[in-house]
């Protein structure tokens, strides 16, 4: 219910009016079955627009402190964690990544849609960083289709260290759906950087070769 309300009354009408996102490719989305949907992530309200232009609810995988933060802004964040139904994970542990995997399984094999930023973290400067590969190792296991998704224009609407946002074209691209049979850990890392390249060909934004995080830390 409270995806419905996120979605239609509240936060959807307000960034359908600042971003008046332009979508194409959705004929590419199964309209039923388990899904993965792999986009760059360039801002904060990425995940918003991919839930706002779907016709199917999208599932993320969001870090426990979301959901346990004090204070106003800890209470809007699990207000917005919740509504958009991200399940929380807790990370700081040494099992953090195979605990993410295990929750993504879970919500494909029941038949729903998992979203993911495969960067990981928001790219620093607009260009395509290095994917984590989860999102494969993921597909490989359930047999869920990944959809490539190209998000441009978000970063304008939801400028870093900005507080408010502001009106500005927003695009979103749905790819061809990709299949992917289980295999050695080398296809792994390859399936998964063809996967960043064909982002960065779509989006026409330069690929580097490293993890965005570390970029960050450098």
């Amino acid at each position: 219910m409270w995806y419905w309300v996120l979605k239609h009354l509240l936060a959807g009408p307000v960034l359908w009016l600042l971003g008046r996102p332009r979508v194409d490719g959705l004929q590419h989305v199964p309209a039923t079955g388990p899904v993965i949907v792999a986009a760059n992530h360039l801002a904060v309200v990425d995940s918003l627009y991919l839930c706002l232009t779907l016709p199917r609810r999208v599932t993320f995988i969001a870090k426990q402190e979301y959901f346990t933060d004090r204070g106003v802004r800890g209470r809007i964040n699990r207000w917005v964690m919740t509504a958009t139904g991200q399940v929380p994970v807790d990370r700081s542990g040494g099992n953090s990544g195979a605990d993410s995997l295990a929750a993504a399984v879970r919500i494909l094999e029941q038949g729903g849609v998992w979203g993911i930023h495969p960067e990981g973290t928001r790219s620093p400067d607009g260009r395509i960083y290095r994917g984590r590969t989860g999102v494969i190792r993921v597909a490989m296991q359930t047999g869920a289709p990944v959809i490539p998704v190209v998000l441009s224009g978000t970063d304008r609407v939801n400028p870093r260290n900005r507080r408010f946002l502001r009106p500005a074209k927003v695009h979103v691209s749905f790819g061809r759906p990709r299949y992917f049979l289980p295999a050695d850990p080398q296809d792994v890392r390859r399936a998964t950087d063809e996967l960043m390249a064909d982002m960065s060909h779509r989006s026409g934004r330069p690929y580097v070769d490293c993890y965005a995080a570390t970029f960050r830390a450098g």
